[in-house]
């Protein structure tokens, strides 16, 4: 399909009518779609900070974000918090910088920064945009966009679809500092981005295929609202089933902040690297563990693609190692 073609202006048009839709991402938002998340990173440091962004993390994928912008933004400032504690929303009213970005589900330990806790962040720093990386949670539970100005993903975690796509959500509010800041040095810089999706287009040649993939999913995708308590439910069988193991256990403790869509497994080193290869030999590839965690565990995607019978085949794989 030719990407200038007015065919391609329909697909484009109907995908992002299906994401608001199917998301309940606000019709006021404008929705692009970029190569990945990292792209994502890219575009909000290039095209929406004015003075610098405040990076608040509590794991690897949050960490390399702000890495990210420091090569393209020197000022950034890093926030870390304890990956077993809540993020402590009510302590941060930040007087400094413009935007606040915020990993949303932090895939390499398994946590989650909560709705509510999203929308304090908000309430407490008005004056702030605040960008959400929601790359293994959108499309697998229920997301407040009207809490956020930049919420993005990838497509090949939640929305069950191959690696090379990923969309962002922007708020009017985001599109306002866009202008004023009218960045257009980069093929990706937001404002080229906006002139060309009006027309329901991409300055760059788009991933059609992974679009046309993407309208498809979406139209086979339950309510938000049913899909988030299907996963919910799934990540409780999950926990059950690791806390009443010997040798197995979940990473992370506290269950207020653990991610019901990535479940991270702790174990010895030696138990780890034998249950990834035996798996492994069974047809099942495992998630890596990540950064310092590599060795010590494993993570099982809780993603809504996945079906009954292969949750059943993986828990009665991983029962003789308990």
């Amino acid at each position: 399909m030719n990407h200038r073609s007015a065919e391609f202006v329909d697909l484009s048009k109907k995908t992002i009518a299906l994401l608001k839709r199917k998301l309940k991402i606000p019709n006021e938002y404008t929705i692009f779609f970029t190569s990945s998340a990292t792209e994502c990173w890219e575009v909000i440091a290039q095209s929406l900070v004015k003075t610098k962004s405040i990076h608040i993390h509590n794991g690897a994928f949050g960490e390399r974000w702000f890495d990210y912008t420091l090569r393209l933004r020197p000022d950034a400032q890093s926030l870390p918090f304890d990956p077993e504690k809540e993020l402590p929303a009510g302590k941060l009213a930040l007087n400094e910088g413009d935007i606040i970005c915020i990993t949303q589900n932090e895939t390499s330990n398994g946590t989650e920064v909560r709705n509510k806790i999203i929308a304090a962040v908000r309430k407490n720093n008005p004056d702030h945009l605040f960008a959400v990386d929601a790359t293994s949670s959108m499309a697998g539970i229920f997301l407040n966009f009207q809490s956020a100005d930049i919420w993005f993903a990838s497509v090949q975690k939640c929305f069950g679809l191959p690696a090379g796509l990923a969309v962002m959500a922007c708020s009017p509010r985001a599109m306002v500092q866009m202008q004023v800041i009218g960045e257009k040095n980069h093929y990706n810089s937001l404002s080229l981005m906006k002139e060309m999706i009006d027309k329901w287009q991409t300055p760059y040649t788009p991933n059609v295929l992974g679009i046309y993939l993407l309208k498809c999913a979406l139209k086979n995708m339950n309510k938000i609202v049913d899909v988030d308590q299907k996963i919910t439910q799934r990540q409780k069988e999950w926990i059950r089933f690791f806390q009443g193991s010997k040798n197995l256990h979940p990473l992370i403790a506290n269950p207020e902040v653990r991610s019901r869509t990535v479940i991270a497994v702790n174990g010895s080193a030696r138990l780890i690297e034998v249950i990834k290869a035996v798996a492994r030999k069974k047809g099942m590839l495992l998630g890596e563990g990540y950064g310092n965690l590599k060795k010590e565990t494993f993570r099982v995607a809780n993603f809504p693609a996945i079906k009954k019978k292969e949750i059943t085949r993986l828990m009665n794989f991983l029962q003789a190692y308990r």
